[in-house]
């Protein structure tokens, strides 16, 4: 399976906002990663790109944005921050909140700045210790050690879809499960809303997008015809002269 440059470019339309050359790079390496994890169809396309579409705001939001309100934590992790006092010394400082809702989980160090180096990245919004080692287990990228790699145009739909099978999408995909497929990736349900309206996006972007042309195969020339043997040219003369005897 292939993506048209066209079609990325017009479902994301300002895809190359905070990479440059990033929708470039998503689909001059599609066929390559698609056939490496078995995305060979196009409802399971439009079940990655849909989700991917959602998790990165179609490409703006590549990197996790936590500079949030005290309000908006409240909202977000309602279970660590139970009150406005609690939330506020993190209102504003991106670092500090990573630190403090990651850290002790996802494989992230408790006390160290795990929280803030592995928050949400890339297509999938990869986000925790364990989750980059699993991409990096998948593509020999070292994305713990360059975090950046997940963002970058090469690499961005190899980890992504990496971490789409990774977390165990792929059977859901395969039953047109939005649903499954969401709860895997995302841990909930989340933005369901809002990924099934991408899904339908992909799903009628895919139907729609012109099939690659079959390359032409020339017919094999025609086998001249044989000569007739000596034998039969003889023995047609004879034939020939004896009529007219």
């Amino acid at each position: 399976m292939h993506l048209d440059e066209a079609t990325l470019r017009r479902l994301w339309p300002r895809g190359d906002s905070r990479v440059p050359r990033l929708i470039a790079g998503i689909v001059q390496s599609s066929d390559q990663v698609f056939a490496r994890y078995g995305i060979v169809t196009p409802q399971l396309v439009a079940h990655v790109m849909a989700q991917i579409s959602h998790e990165c705001g179609a490409g703006r939001d590549i990197v996790e944005n936590l500079n949030y309100t005290a309000g908006r934590m409240m909202q977000v992790w309602p279970s660590r921050f139970p009150t406005l006092a609690s939330a506020q010394p993190y209102a504003g400082n991106p670092r500090a909140l990573a630190n403090k809702v990651y850290n002790g989980r996802m494989g992230n160090r408790a006390g160290s700045d795990d929280g803030w180096n592995f928050r949400g990245r890339g297509g999938a919004q990869t986000t925790g210790r364990e989750g980059y080692a699993r991409v990096k287990t998948a593509t020999g990228l070292d994305v713990i050690e360059q975090p950046e790699l997940l963002i970058d145009p090469r690499h961005f739909l190899d980890c992504a879809v990496s971490d789409f099978i990774n977390c165990g999408c792929l059977p859901f995909a395969k039953a047109d499960d939005v649903v499954g497929v969401t709860r895997r990736l995302n841990g909930g349900a989340i933005g369901l809303a809002e990924r099934k309206v991408w899904l339908a996006r992909w799903k009628a972007a895919l139907r729609d997008m012109p099939a690659p042309t079959a390359p032409v195969v020339a017919s094999p020339p025609l086998a001249p015809r044989s000569a007739p043997s000596t034998v039969a040219s003889i023995l047609a003369a004879v034939i020939a002269a004896f009529r007219r005897a």
